[in-house]
């Protein structure tokens, strides 16, 4: 598993090799700059000072200028590296974040009946941005740091190795130091990404569901909500900054103690003429290309932490295989005829072991319409969406036209299929964007046609700008019968063989039913219709009227026979219609007289 993750980790570098090949190339070159500025200052404070004054001062300005072109090479480098390793990187955050949100499209239904929209965004934002600084600053502070420790060390033991050994000696300690206190850093890491992404998913709720909010003036019980959340990341950062400040502490610790140890143990050396001064002043130049190592160490380690938590929430979601995909022999559907087949189909939900819906065996003709109803919770929404593969049959199979749901593609199947369904969701943006959403290729003429068909030409007419309208999130600026018109809209634009209403009409007034009803039956003219409806009185025309209850299909047929059966149906149409119960019952009383 580590071995497959650390490959998944790299394969992001390969199609920027070259980049990262320069990248790797300037940092080295910059460090061994950096490396060999204080060998130029020790050949002039040991050799140079002692020529005589004229051939001193002409070799003063001669490495006084190679030192400029050197800081100016080094200029070059770090601009580089800063920029172009940013650039490389990004590409990579890029490529990640695109590979995922195109891993979120193939996921199905019961994957985000599990997940919190926040979660799933802050995997998409904050932790990728953490990934692509690891990506770009890992390797690079890891061969510059390398490259300056083992460098400078080198150099220490060729001008004294009594005095570099003093030095090194407190390199395995701060090891050591900062190994234990790197598994506890990983450990409150992982710890803030689960509660920031608790966070945003809090806030995304309370974003999206205000209205409720304001409405039940429940402001501060969400703000009661959100200080519990904020308090335990307000912890985890607590937890955080005292490692951090331990390790941050220490390591600055040991530095300042190898500076201390240096002085004391050269000024000794000196003293006993063991040591010149000027191997002491370079000492203490290269202590700064020792220590400054150590520092990057201390900020990769918090970097890595960062990045490798995020990584590991990634590659968590990008391993989540999708439990519906298409056959290696899947066909495309072309122009379905809509006949829909149920044979011997049961269904329940991942991790549970009741089924919702067992042995449903149905047979619906091309251009039929058919009514479903039922007490809540006996499956009718899942059945429906069992047909465009939303989720996939435990057992049994689903045919159109004669053959297996399982043996089109996904894509093409969808396209055969149109829903409408009670809770419309209209993206941001304009009316002609949400409905040519339908059919992305048509003109605007096809959209305006589709608009009249669904009756919603005349009020985008009345709009401030017509059909270019900013609609607002959700569509949060129209009224519910509006968004619904819309919504039709895009399935006439479609124009799909197949048709699902899920209870399009239960949530508007009489006056907006009647003007939706009329535009859904216009709609389901010579196509296959299957309707889920509470509203008796929006399916009495249906040729079937199906009524499931948790042991499947109980009852079948046309309004008046399943009236004359007086059963199940019969007793939810009077519910729902009681001046038919009355007028019944008068009925009743004048033939006993």
């Amino acid at each position: 598993m580590e071995k497959a993750k650390w490959s998944k980790f790299f394969s992001y570098y390969k199609p920027y090799l070259g980049a990262f090949l320069w990248d790797m190339f300037f940092s080295i070159l910059g460090a061994a700059i950096m490396l060999a500025i204080p060998l130029i200052v020790r050949y002039i404070t040991y050799h140079v000072v002692y020529f005589e004054a004229e051939a001193a001062r002409r070799e003063i300005l001669r490495l006084g200028v190679l030192c400029l072109l050197l800081i100016a090479i080094e200029y070059g480098c770090n601009f580089w590296t800063t920029y172009y390793g940013h650039r490389m990187s990004s590409r990579m955050e890029y490529d990640m974040r695109a590979e995922l949100f195109a891993h979120y499209q193939k996921l199905s239904f019961s994957f985000f009946d599990d997940q919190k929209v926040g979660h799933l965004m802050s995997r998409v934002t904050t932790d990728l941005f953490e990934i692509s600084e690891l990506f770009h600053h890992g390797p690079e502070d890891l061969v510059i740091s390398a490259i300056k420790l083992i460098g400078s060390f080198t150099i220490l033991f060729i001008i004294n190795w009594r005095l570099a050994l003093v030095a090194f000696v407190l390199v395995p300690p701060m090891t050591l130091y900062a190994i234990k206190l790197n598994k506890r850093m990983k450990t409150v890491y992982g710890m803030n990404r689960k509660k920031i992404a608790d966070i945003n998913g809090q806030i995304e709720e309370n974003l999206s569901g205000i209205r409720v909010v304001k409405s039940f003036a429940n402001e501060d019980l969400e703000k009661q909500k959100f200080k519990a959340g904020n308090d335990g990341f307000l912890e985890s950062k607590r937890q955080n900054y005292l490692v951090m400040a331990q390790y941050q502490s220490g390591i600055n610790g040991f530095t300042t103690l190898l500076n201390v140890l240096v002085v004391i143990v050269g000024a000794y050396l000196i003293t006993e003429n063991a040591l010149p001064v000027t191997d002491l002043v370079t000492f203490l130049l290269y202590i700064g290309n020792v220590t400054e190592p150590i520092r990057k160490l201390v900020a990769f380690t918090e970097q890595y932490q960062n990045g490798m938590s995020g990584f590991d929430r990634f590659y968590e979601i990008i391993n989540v295989h999708p439990d519906i995909e298409d056959s290696p022999n899947a066909i495309e559907a072309k122009q379905l005829k809509g006949k829909i087949n149920f044979r011997n189909v049961s269904f329940r939900y991942e991790n549970t072991l009741q089924n919702v819906l067992s042995h449903i065996d149905l047979e619906v003709e091309p251009g039929e319409y058919i009514a479903l109803i039922g007490p809540s919770g006996v499956g009718k929404t899942t059945l429906c969406s069992l047909i465009p593969r939303f989720y996939e049959v435990t057992e049994g199979c689903i045919q159109i036209d004669d053959r297996d749901i399982r043996e089109y593609t996904q894509k093409s199947l969808r396209r055969n299929i149109g829903i409408v369904q009670q809770d419309v969701y209209l993206f941001s943006g304009t009316v002609l964007e949400n409905i040519r959403y339908g059919r992305p290729d048509a003109t605007d003429e096809e959209v305006v046609i589709a608009a009249k068909q669904a009756n919603a030409h005349n009020f985008i007419l009345d709009l401030p700008d017509g059909y270019d309208t900013d609609i607002g999130q959700r569509g949060v600026k129209l009224s519910g019968g509006q968004k619904q018109r819309i919504s039709i809209a895009r399935v006439f634009l479609k124009n799909p063989p197949i048709l699902i209403f899920d209870e399009a009409t239960s949530s508007l007034d009489n006056k907006s039913e009647k003007v939706v009803q009329k535009s859904l039956e216009a709609l389901a003219q010579n196509r296959t219709t299957l309707v889920i409806a509470h509203r008796l009185s929006t399916i009495r025309a249906a040729k079937r009227i199906l009524v499931l209850s948790d042991d499947g299909i109980d009852e079948e047929g046309t309004h008046e026979e399943l009236m004359e059966k007086n059963g199940i149906y019969a007793m939810l149409y009077r519910l729902q219609f009681p001046e038919f119960l009355e007028e019944e019952n008068d009925i009743t009383y004048a033939d006993s007289l």
